[in-house]
């Protein structure tokens, strides 16, 4: 293919010719002002001196042409694989590459969102078709593109950010027609709450699609930190009211399920986590102190440091054998309020302790069995027992017997030892890794212990020979620890270098409080950049795999390894986001890494009406795979692009010149022939028309 144009190269610059070509106007002008028979063949011979001037040339291009470009942009998002949503999109590329094949002057560009993605894009924002279009044209010829075809479910979640084409643009839809899906969402809950205070949180199950008649009632599962609450049945599209109750500090997941039914499209959307910080309003604790020592003051100081703890302290100053002839009347301000203390309002405690306390018959057996029933129904008590535990005054021969990990001897000794931690205290949270804060030299030794027998629970700390010296157990709904010394007070004195006196009291409190942190038996997962990070801490020696749940419904056993006793670790690689279910035994706990419910899946139905926009500026259309492959038409700029079961493009026109050849318009030597044969015979003409006026 060849194409012939004009072309000029000027001898001089184009301001010059034009004041030339500005010269000779003006003396034509005058010429024919002043009725010069000559002016034309003047004219005649200035057009072709000052065409000579320009270097007028032909110019002969050799073209080969470009075929034209189709480019086909696949979505592979996760929402297209799900129903048959592959084997469509599958048959769509195959058509389509087929009738491109049989256009010599088509060429076909196929590309996938994913090869697309920018690296290290947050999957939980959607499809983002549209930026993978951008990325996708600016690696082609802009002057040889004919059109574009997206394979899409049209669930495209960057349409604002689609480019400006000027030829058209496509989708062909996967998906039935006929899918439904029923999704559960959050519209309203709190990002923490105050422990024992009543909260409530908003959810709404919703049906999208093609609803099938004769579906069951639905009803959402709820659970918290992996044990079941309630089933609470739900009305379509009606906000569901929830109250909750939190009953520990720190991470809460409340994970709330939907069942999948038969024909749904998809179960990625029937579940979500809602992740609550519990906080706790003031510590309420008991101290209860019987013989004043110098342990007492070590309790209070620990507990009044802390500006969150509301501190009761009762201590005994006046057993009621002591007679020296006071006044009942003078002996105190106030009547003390036991019976409000221990029986009206000892839920409100998190925390008792009894601290060298012994029978002296202040306090009735009747409370001391409500301290043991407060217990039982999830309260917390600590045992710093003194020389009284093992005497006949001992708690241990009251209702709290029913509660305490370890029975008194009646033996009482004073030595000196230094606690040791045991294996069982290596790995429960309370003592593990508590020898690291041993100052120089080992912990100081303590002076008195008292003999006690192990019954249940754990022995973590033990004093001379072995002896049990502190204690933890779970009795029923609560916890209960026992401490066969009255001496850790000399940890915090310093004595003979002291020990971790503040950091074991705090951790034994938190623990009876249930700090999940501080929880010997739980399981635990996070979301890191790699994957997720599992941690199961337990007592014992060895555990069997855990399994986790993908966001796919695919199961996989992962093997974790012990790093320090008493804490299993491994780390699952996963570049997946969405919901994530470990399990092992009877403990399970979810974890969300991105977001539970991606945008992707939040209305995966296949759709085309947010393509609409895109496809209507360069008169695109949007056709259902599943009414059939659509024919290809080549069609002018600027007329439909589409209709029943076919889709246009625009071809382009497009080449490259292989070769240029230049020819002048006419030789030089001819044109200047030329002008001046013209100003001769101009010269001539006016020469005759003046002798001739002569002679008339």
């Amino acid at each position: 293919m060849s194409a012939v144009s004009l072309h000029f190269a000027p001898g001089l610059p184009w301001l010059l010719i034009l004041t030339l070509a500005a010269v000779s106007l003006v003396v034509l002008s005058v010429a024919l002002w002043r009725g010069l028979s000559g002016w034309a063949l003047r004219a005649v011979a200035a057009l072709v001196l000052l065409a000579a001037l320009c270097g007028p040339s032909l110019q002969q291009e050799e073209r080969d042409p470009l075929t034209d470009i189709l480019l086909v942009l696949e979505d592979d998002s996760p929402s297209q694989f799900l129903s048959d949503r592959p084997a469509q999109n599958q048959l769509a590329r195959a058509g389509l590459m087929a009738q491109i094949a049989a256009r010599p002057s088509v060429d076909a560009v196929v590309q996938r969102l994913s090869d697309l993605a920018p690296e290290g894009e947050d999957a939980t924002e959607g499809t983002r078709l549209m930026a993978a279009l951008k990325k996708a044209l600016a690696e082609l010829p802009a002057n040889r593109l004919a059109g574009v075809v997206l394979i899409t479910d049209g669930a495209v979640h960057d349409v604002q950010n689609a480019p400006g084409l000027p030829v058209p643009v496509h989708a062909m839809i996967s998906g039935r027609a006929r899918d439904w899906d029923r999704r559960v969402s959050v519209t309203e809950a709190p990002a923490f709450a105050i422990l024992g205070e009543q909260i409530e949180l908003r959810l709404k199950v919703e049906t999208l699609g093609n609803t099938p008649s004769g579906l069951p009632p639905a009803f959402l599962s709820v659970s918290h930190d992996g044990t079941p609450l309630a089933d609470i049945p739900v009305t379509d599209g009606a906000d569901i009211v929830m109250s909750l109750t939190l009953e520990h500090a720190g991470r809460n997941l409340i994970h709330v399920t939907l069942p999948v039914e038969e024909g749904e499209l998809t179960g990625r959307n029937n579940e979500v986590v809602i992740e609550l910080n519990g906080v706790r309003d003031r510590l309420q604790v008991l101290l209860i102190s019987g013989t004043p020592h110098p342990g007492t003051r070590t309790w209070r100081n620990l507990l009044k440091s802390d500006s969150a703890v509301d501190l009761v302290h009762f201590t005994i100053l006046r057993p009621p054998e002591k007679q020296d002839g006071v006044p009942v009347s003078e002996l105190s301000l106030i009547a003390f309020p036991t019976q409000e203390l221990f029986i009206d309002k000892i839920d409100e405690f998190d925390l008792i302790i009894f601290d060298r306390y012994q029978l002296r018959g202040i306090l009735p057996g009747g409370y001391l069995a409500s301290v043991r029933n407060y217990v039982q129904r999830g309260g917390a008590v600590l045992i710093a027992a003194g020389p009284s535990l093992a005497s006949a005054d001992s708690i241990g021969r009251t209702a709290l017997a029913d509660i305490m990990p370890a029975t008194p001897t009646g033996r009482l000794f004073e030595v000196p030892f230094k606690p040791a931690v045991t294996d069982d205290g290596q790995r429960h949270p309370v003592t593990r890794d508590l020898l690291r804060h041993a100052p120089e030299g080992g912990w100081g030794p303590w002076m008195r212990h008292v003999e006690v027998l192990p019954q249940r629970g754990h022995v973590i700390l033990s004093g001379p020979d072995d002896a049990p010296l502190l204690m933890v157990d779970r009795s029923d709904e609560g916890r209960v620890a026992l401490l066969a010394s009255d001496h850790a007070w000399l940890w915090a004195r310093g004595h003979q270098g002291g020990g971790p006196q503040l950091e074991l009291l705090r951790r034994l409190a938190h623990w009876l409080m249930r700090e999940p942190e501080l929880e010997e038996e739980a399981l635990s997962a996070v979301a890191t950049d790699e994957g997720l990070l599992i941690r199961r801490n337990t007592m014992l020696p060895e555990l069997p795999e855990v399994t986790v749940t993908a966001p796919g419904g695919a199961r996989i056993p992962v093997l974790l390894s012990q790093g320090v006793p008493g804490v299993f670790e491994a780390q699952f690689a996963t570049e997946a986001t969405g919901l994530f279910h470990v399990e092992q035994g009877e403990l399970s706990t979810v974890v969300v890494r991105g977001a539970a419910t991606s945008v992707e899946f939040s209305n995966p139905l296949a759709r085309g009406d947010l393509l609409k926009p895109v496809l209507a500026v360069s008169r695109g259309a949007a056709l259902r795979i599943e009414d059939g492959l659509p024919s290809l038409r080549a069609v002018r700029a600027g007329q439909p692009a589409s209709g029943r079961g076919w889709l246009g493009y625009t071809p382009r026109e497009a080449y490259v010149t292989t070769a240029i050849r230049l020819r002048p318009l006419a030789p030089p030597w001819a044109m200047l022939i030329v002008a001046a044969f013209a100003l001769v015979s101009a010269w001539l003409w006016e020469g005759r028309g003046g002798a001739a006026r002569r002679d008339s």
